[in-house]
């Protein structure tokens, strides 16, 4: 058994313990999202984009080898202020191909607006969705198991005990 179908059990386990009447299901994000068309195409255009990006990327560093290799050739022949300024160059060269893959695939690059831009109003969609079946329902939480994620995506407030907790540690309650 996964640590992740262990931390679901385990967390099953203890609701049910504390409540009987309360309610548990799960979603599988990664399958619902794969039926959805518009995910589909906003994932294949993420994908195209970073292709594209990628293949820039090889591009640059094929240049930056092409030249490595024509100033070895030439090293013997040049002198040392020439020697100097080739390296710089491809110094240069090789830090904006550098900057130019973590612009396009940096933690806050492009390819990362361009997922919040196209699958997070889907993603969205899809959390409102949950969120009224939960509350039509009655449900108090609703985890998800897709891979990625194995985690409550829906909880009822209601049954958030933290100010308790809090209070037990000795803390003031915090909901006032």
């Amino acid at each position: 058994m996964s640590k992740r179908n262990i931390l679901i059990a385990l967390a099953l386990i203890v609701f049910s313990l504390g409540a009987n009447a309360q309610r548990y299901a799960f979603i599988d994000t990664d399958y619902i999202l794969e039926q959805i068309p518009a995910y589909k195409e906003a994932q294949a255009e993420i994908d195209a984009q970073a292709d594209k990006w990628q293949k820039q990327i090889e591009a640059r560093y094929g240049e930056i080898e092409k030249m490595y290799t024509a100033y070895k050739a030439e090293q013997v022949l040049l002198t040392p202020d020439m020697r100097k300024q080739k390296e710089q160059e491809i110094i240069d060269n090789e830090k904006e191909a550098k900057d130019f893959q973590k612009e396009k695939f940096g933690v806050s690059g492009d390819l990362f607006k361009l997922r919040q831009e196209l699958i997070k109003p889907i993603q969205e969609e899809v959390f409102e969705a949950v969120q009224k079946m939960a509350e039509q329902r009655s449900y108090a939480v609703i985890f998800d198991k897709a891979a990625s994620s194995s985690a409550i995506i829906y909880a009822s407030p209601k049954y958030d005990q933290s100010d308790e907790i809090l209070q037990r540690l000795g803390f003031t309650d915090t909901s006032e």
